[in-house]
């Protein structure tokens, strides 16, 4: 299906959004719908979102079982591919290669016979680096993945170079926004606890990116010809230590920061000692990444860090205050 002009703002297409029930993906599917996109949301369950006229939803079967894209495919344009497995405690490697590797591979085949103009894949910095880096982290480094998730998201980035549609591949750091999961859920919960925390000697850097920023490095990729056939790096412009991140938050909530300086060498020895190797990986090391590629692209991230970090707290208030309660 052609795309049409929207009032001198660009292209209007139709758009198939996988995963768009996920904290990513219901920021993607509205903001598209708002932009005048025609979107088919696609998840295992249904996308709750405000602009539902331009929404048609699809229900998703497990990415684990075969999936039959052609369906999905039917008179779109362009795919956003959200949809994955995670961190999940019960998956193990063959999981993320079904659901990750597979999956997408079998989508990317079948996006290129039916003539799909663009596949945009959401990556993971993870199949760049580990979970931290003693250097800034661009494009240009080798891949060098550690986990079987990351492992199975760069083995689904090749399967898209070798479809042959045409694509772009977005490796983003940490996402943060309302209702953000995992990693952030994991740094709100140490923010609130109702004590001093022992991070204030924390100096070590990691690079983060707005729900919202990466809202917008999706719109530039729709039909950027800069973003054409390439990978990029997504995060917010500057990165920020453990420690201004914990400060940021209690602020926001309203509370001082309470940071006592320990040094984080004996803070690491405490975390491992309570047997939470993977926490520590998560806030005690420094990953910073550089997103220069895409903002040459045209990308200009619009939310800054801190500012972003403070409006996710307002908005977690908010939704604790109205008894928001997500299930």
């Amino acid at each position: 299906m052609a795309g049409t002009l929207i009032s001198g703002r660009g292209m209007s297409f139709r758009i198939l959004v996988t995963g768009s029930s996920g904290f990513i993906g219901s920021a993607v599917t509205a903001a598209l719908a708002k932009a005048g996109h025609s979107v088919r949301a696609a998840s295992r369950r249904r996308t709750k979102v405000a602009d539902q006229d331009r929404i048609e939803w699809m229900r998703l079967p497990d990415l684990e079982s075969e999936v039959d894209w052609v369906p999905f495919l039917d008179g779109i344009d362009i795919v956003v591919h959200l949809a994955a497995i995670a961190h999940r405690s019960n998956a193990d490697s063959g999981d993320y290669a079904r659901a990750n590797r597979v999956a997408t591979a079998n989508l990317a085949q079948a996006c290129s016979r039916q003539g799909i103009k663009r596949l945009i894949f959401m990556s993971s910095i993870g199949a760049q680096t580990g979970s931290a880096a003693d250097h800034v982290v661009t494009e240009d480094d080798e891949p060098g993945p550690i986990t079987a998730y990351d492992r199975a998201k760069l083995a689904a980035e090749e399967e898209i170079r070798r479809s042959g549609v045409p694509f772009t591949i977005l490796r983003p750091v940490i996402i943060y926004g309302p209702g953000a999961k995992a990693n952030i859920a994991l740094i709100l919960r140490i923010a609130a606890l109702p004590v001093p925390l022992p991070f204030g000697a924390f100096r070590n850097q990691r690079s983060l990116l707005s729900i919202e920023n990466l809202v917008q490095a999706i719109m530039v990729c729709l039909d950027g010809p800069g973003t054409l056939n390439q990978t990029f790096i997504v995060c917010d412009e500057e990165p920020i230590t453990l420690a201004e991140m914990l400060t940021t938050l209690r602020e926001a909530a309203g509370r001082p920061p309470r940071l006592i300086s320990i040094p984080p060498l004996a803070v690491r020895a405490m975390v491992i000692a309570a047997g939470r190797h993977a926490l520590w990986d998560r806030i005690g090391r420094e990953l910073v990444a550089s997103s220069a590629n895409l903002r040459k692209a045209g990308w200009s991230p619009r939310v800054e860090t801190k500012a972003g970090l403070r409006a996710m707290v307002r908005a977690s208030l908010n939704d604790a205050r109205i008894g928001v309660i997500e299930k």
